[in-house]
């Protein structure tokens, strides 16, 4: 038998060995296909399970030419969850949201063509929500795949912009905290100073107007004295310091304005009539080189002024005019109803209400920020020395304020000046009257003589001053030097028919309170309040009670004759 096997095992040998062969390749791609199939399980379970909303899209052509528009190829289940875009998958870019393609086309082309990738955050108008987006682009690049994993960040942002405008609010607030503290702080400067000027004038000006009444009172009784003996050079001499001390008590006037203690008999007054009615005064004061053109709104709503104090301003602020205006120009003054907003309130320091506006505006030469900023100052003043004490605006200011209103100053150099009186609306009211104004003292009647007239007055000088007119016209007067003496020295008299006293008394009891105190026992009494300014103690919610008058000292014997007269005949 022969040693080798038959041809037929050997082909069956080298079959098996093939099929062994077979049998391990198959084995091994099982392992492999296995192998890759639980990878992608994991993949799509992760797909399907994460957190992100994840999708790629692919760029085809569209209506714009090539890459114009991209197509969803998946997306995973927090997609809907995260964009709030359901079934975008099969769908293009233009069909989901057509408003908003191209600015996506933008950001999401610009990753598949320069395979840079990218992360930003952008609204999503079309479900009201803020995206955190990261894309990148998958190779090769000839298929223009991106990925996008994006998140949903809308409460994020929201808070972020409220954080933000919280923010910018804040600085605001704390801007203008600091502006009005500066405010605050420059306001409070001014005001002091303006109180120290007050007190200071105020003090000063009742002191002085009781010499000054005394001076004056004794002057006129010298110069009738003498008059009798004819000595021809002390008429010329008394006549001379009379004119002085009037000089002077027009000055402590113009202090009393500034301080706004000055005063006032404030009533319902037209500004139209007034203003019409000094035209021609203003005229023939600002001279024939300045042209003045006075215009007036109709239905003009009325004021509750002082209306000698108001020409007295308007004059003052058309003189300043006027000496702004050395080669002449042209002065207009305006009258107005204004309604203040909260805005232009708060800038003028006002109230918000009905206003009227009267200025005064010129072409003159005009002034700096820095004189505007004085302008009301007491005795400031650019004109040279002897052409003004420095006043007139002080004055007008202090006017403008007591009767609740405000001075606006405007100006620039050689751009003119407007200067704005704001004054309150009057609206009367039932229980309302206006303080009383007696008619011209030669209307008024004189009494007979014989009246009981008690006078308080510190002043010894004044006390006899008008202690003698009061006797000389036939009257029986009492004299006191303080409120506490005068009640007792009273208090078992018949009733008088005129108390006379001064505001600014020692011992405790002011003059108002002395009228208070006899009133109380003779009700309807009447009462001559004789004052250098006046003391809030003297009035009554801002108005004298009927039977009530003041007299500013310093006044003529003639006017006290007169006002006694008046007021005595009732």
């Amino acid at each position: 038998m022969s040693n080798h096997p038959p041809a037929e095992l050997l082909q069956l040998r080298q079959q098996l060995a093939a099929l062994q062969g077979d049998n391990a390749r198959l084995t091994a791609e099982l392992a492999q296909a296995t192998g890759r199939m639980l990878e992608l399980d994991r993949y799509r379970y992760l797909f399907e399970s994460m957190e992100e909303g994840f999708c790629i899209i692919q760029f085809i052509d569209g209506p714009g030419g090539p890459m114009s528009d991209y197509l969803h190829l998946m997306a995973n289940p927090a997609y809907l969850r995260h964009a709030g875009l359901p079934d975008v998958v099969g769908r293009t870019l233009r069909q989901v949201i057509p408003d908003e393609a191209e600015v996506w086309l933008k950001h999401f082309g610009d990753v598949a063509r320069s395979g840079t990738p990218m992360y930003f955050e952008h609204p999503l108008y079309a479900t009201d929500r803020c995206l955190g987006l990261s894309a990148q682009r998958i190779e090769p690049a000839d298929q223009h795949l991106v990925a996008v994993i994006f998140r949903d960040v809308t409460d994020r942002k929201r808070a972020e912009n409220a954080l933000q405008a919280l923010n910018e609010q804040l600085e605001q607030r704390v801007e203008q905290a600091l502006a009005e503290r500066s405010k605050a702080e420059e306001a409070l400067r001014q005001a002091q100073k303006m109180e120290a000027v007050g007190q200071l004038t105020g003090g000063v000006a009742h002191d002085f107007n009781n010499l000054l009444g005394g001076i004056l009172g004794a002057l006129e009784l010298a110069e009738a004295r003498l008059a009798e003996q004819r000595h021809a050079a002390l008429p010329e001499l008394l006549r001379s310091a009379h004119a002085a001390a009037q000089r002077a008590a027009a000055l402590v006037h113009r202090l009393l304005a500034f301080s706004r203690r000055q005063t006032l008999l404030p009533q319902p007054t037209s500004a139209a009539g007034l203003v019409a009615g000094m035209h021609e005064l203003i005229g023939r004061s600002v001279g024939p080189h300045i042209r003045l053109d006075s215009r007036c709104a109709p239905d003009l709503w009325p004021v509750r002024i002082d209306p000698p104090q108001l020409e007295s301003a308007l004059l003052n602020l058309c003189i300043n005019a006027r000496d702004a205006m050395p080669l002449g120009g042209e002065i207009s003054i305006r009258c107005d109803n204004v309604e203040l907003d909260a805005g232009l309130a708060q800038r003028l320091d006002l109230p918000v209400g009905d206003y009227l506006c009267l200025s005064v505006q010129d072409t003159g030469k005009g002034m700096s920020a820095e004189i505007v900023a004085r302008a009301i100052d007491p005795f400031f003043t650019t004109k040279p020395l002897g052409r003004g004490t420095g006043l007139g605006l002080s004055m007008v200011y202090g006017f403008v304020r007591q009767s609740g209103g405000q001075l606006a100053i405007e100006s620039q150099p050689d751009q003119g000046t407007l200067v704005r009186m704001f004054l309150p609306r009057y609206r009367p009211a039932a229980h309302q009257t206006a303080p009383e104004r007696l008619p011209p003292a030669s209307s008024a009647p004189l009494t007979p003589a014989g009246c009981r007239v008690v006078v308080v007055e510190d002043e010894a000088a004044m006390r006899l001053v008008i202690g003698e007119v009061l006797e000389e016209l036939g009257h029986q007067v009492q004299m006191f030097e303080d409120g506490p003496v005068a009640l007792e020295g009273l208090r078992d008299s018949p009733r008088p028919d005129l108390l006379v006293s001064d505001v600014g008394l020692p011992g405790g009891l002011n003059g108002r309170q002395v009228a208070d105190a006899l009133r109380e026992r003779h009700p309807g009494l009447k009462v001559l309040f004789v004052t250098g300014y006046d003391e809030t103690a003297v009035l009554s919610d801002g108005r004298l009670e009927p039977g009530m008058s003041v007299l500013t000292k310093p006044f003529t014997l003639e006017a006290l004759a007169e006002r006694v007269g008046q007021m005595l005949a009732g």
